[in-house]
């Protein structure tokens, strides 16, 4: 019988479900790092909050730990690299709390907009402190939203309740969308210098990190509130208090800091700024879901091998595992591989399938191509949620199927269309392996590696030795190469490169320095 430990607080009805479906469960919390690490051995699932910091010491502990499942979205506490290393599965549960963080990100607003906390600390301490608190009315007034997903477009639809004008910023969110939001798709600049209050509801990547700067700040509009309820280091929080203390942000209110769990901070104490300890998913209603999601989700994988909501490995029935598995592996590397050299907006994706391959469920395929295709930006999108975070950014996706005779070559092709231009790639699987067959208008046989460079040049002799010469120069190894030349008539080529180690940024400047080069990517698969 499987055994699954229970390692945070969470409703009782998560140990009821797992014993139900036949699983046993122990709840222990508040375990240390060194307890943990001593009893982890024993079970082959962990279901945990935020509390609980599985890492790579903990993780490489857990002889026979085959997942690892969040009552939550955020995995920021989860080493996913430590656990796809160890083949330990790791599940989240995306969408049960999306209404009470929306719900939480609105409280704030309105707490922040007539300083509600402040003034409730000081009428219950003996004062009668009305002339000391004028605040502002949301109604009107211009509210920027930065991430219009799930639980953001959950947020502009209250504020559209309260007769709020609503411009919204997210890269993957098209004009379309927008218009059925019922929002104004604008940059991040434009928001910031129109916006009366901003609130985030975005995943913290590299291109997220204080995205809420200094120098995003002094663009605001004076009397600018700031609210963030999705993730810490979101807002630079030393220029936030600066702000507050000159006046030039009249309040913020933050459900989540750089370091939590944030006993202190320097924005503690800063007037008209309003502080909760992680609450946006801290309802009955979502702790519930959240647990109830978890406990199915993780007894499904252990007793039957299907792998639901999981950020590291396909989503897949265990019937259909066998056939599937190679085509959804080579549908997730087509969609990496364009998610990473397209960089605008993509508008629709159509994903075509050729002979045999139309026989198989091609959904999970489909998932894993809009997975591979959005996860530069959202790392947290798996199979399950990508086609939600894909329809909620008005990416419409296509399906269609070409020469169903079996013994036809199965390929895949996957075209997206962005304002500018279309953009294709096509794959095959050929002897169990993955396979480019072509790229962008450019036939190719060229294999998947863990480390790629995308390069396009002019059509002249001489650019492969420079190539060379660049690579070896900087201690990197070719692996393969492959070469193929455009076939509109461009006088230019593409060469696709394995290499054995990452391409750093500045290996490939020294690339775009070359005269021949007209565009040079980093691919990492």
């Amino acid at each position: 019988m499987p055994k699954v430990l229970i390692a945070d607080k969470m409703s009782v009805t998560a140990a009821e479900v797992f014993k139900a479906r036949g699983v046993d469960v122990d709840v222990i919390t508040g375990l240390s790092k060194d307890e943990l690490i001593k009893i982890i051995p024993e079970y082959d699932g962990m279901a945990l909050r935020s509390s609980t910091r599985p890492d790579a010491e903990i993780i490489a502990a857990a002889k026979n730990l085959k997942v690892i499942g969040r009552a939550g979205i955020g995995v920021d506490n989860i080493d996913i690299k430590a656990a796809t290393d160890n083949g330990v599965v790791v599940m989240n549960t995306p969408f049960g709390n999306a209404v009470t963080t929306a719900e939480h990100a609105i409280a704030m607003l309105f707490a922040a907009a007539r300083q509600i906390p402040a003034a409730s600390t000081r009428t219950q301490g003996g004062e009668w402190p009305k002339k000391d608190f004028k605040g502002v009315e949301l109604f009107n007034k211009t509210l920027g939203v930065i991430g219009c997903g799930n639980i953001g477009s959950l947020v502009i639809e209250r504020a559209l309740g309260l007769k709020m004008k609503i411009i919204g910023f997210d890269p993957y969110l098209t004009e379309e969308r927008a218009l059925k939001l019922g929002i104004e798709k604008v940059e991040l600049d434009e928001l910031a210098e129109r916006a009366d209050a901003i609130t985030l509801h975005t995943p913290l990547v590299e291109s997220t990190k204080n995205i809420i700067s200094k120098e995003r700040i002094a663009k605001m509009k004076k009397g600018v509130i700031i609210v963030n309820c999705a993730r810490g280091g979101l807002v630079d929080e030393e220029a936030l208090k600066d702000a507050l203390e000159t006046g030039h942000v009249r309040a913020a209110a933050l459900d989540v800091f750089a370091v939590e769990p944030a006993t202190t901070n320097i924005l503690f104490g800063t007037k008209n700024f309003i502080a909760t300890p992680h609450l946006g998913a801290s309802t009955l209603e979502a702790q519930e879901n959240v647990a109830v999601q978890v406990a199915e989700q993780m007894a499904d994988y252990l007793l039957t091998g299907a792998v639901t909501n999981a950020l590291n490995t396909p989503s897949i029935s265990a019937e259909e595992a066998p056939r599937l598995k190679p085509w959804v592996d080579l549908a997730d590397k087509l969609g990496t591989v364009i998610g990473q050299l397209v960089d605008e907006p993509i508008k629709t994706v159509e994903i075509a399938y050729k002979g045999g391959i139309t026989e198989l469920n091609t959904k999970p395929m489909s998932a894993a191509a809009l997975a591979g295709l959005l996860k530069r930006a959202m790392p947290e999108v798996n199979m399950v949620n990508a086609p939600v975070f894909a329809q909620e950014r008005g990416v419409e996706l296509t399906e269609s199927y070409v020469d169903r005779a079996e013994r036809a070559e199965s390929l895949i092709r996957i075209t997206v269309e962005t304002n500018a231009r279309k953009f294709a790639t096509v794959g095959t699987i050929y002897r169990g392996e993955p396979r480019l067959v072509r790229l962008f208008g450019v036939p190719m046989d060229a294999g998947f590696s863990s480390n790629m460079l995308y390069v396009r040049n002019q059509d002249k002799p001489g650019f492969i030795g420079e190539l060379g010469r660049v690579l070896g120069e900087n201690q990197v190894n070719i692996a393969t190469m492959s070469l193929g030349r455009m076939d509109d008539g461009t006088p230019e080529a593409v060469t696709l490169v394995s290499v054995d180690t990452p391409v750093s940024l500045e290996v490939a400047d020294k690339l775009r320095a070359v005269d021949q080069v007209k565009r040079v990517n980093v691919i990492a698969l």
